[in-house]
């Protein structure tokens, strides 16, 4: 006899046997293609399912600090400030 299962279904419609398994290959196609042959989306997607808590912190933070007015350093100050912009970082990268 026939049986009935619960399953799920991604974006794309995909059938998934888990939620968790949905949410990943949904993250997956909103990345596109990651690597040669794609080989690295699903594994990046695998990790930011994972690292949820702390990329949405990280995310909060953002919206946090574009409310805010930059932070004014004083000219004696200057000297002794070091500063980190990882998007210049990588462009030079």
């Amino acid at each position: 006899m026939a049986k009935s299962i619960e399953a799920y279904v991604d974006n794309r419609g995909h059938l998934h046997m888990t939620p968790k398994s949905a949410v990943i290959g949904d993250i997956a196609a909103a990345l596109g293609r990651v690597g040669d042959e794609g080989g690295l989306t699903e594994g990046v997607a695998r990790l930011i399912l994972e690292k949820r808590a702390e990329i949405e912190q990280a995310f909060a933070d953002l919206d946090t600090m574009d409310e805010r007015e930059p932070v004014r350093i004083d000219h004696s100050e200057a000297d002794t400030v070091e500063v980190f912009d990882l998007e210049d970082r990588r462009k030079k990268g």
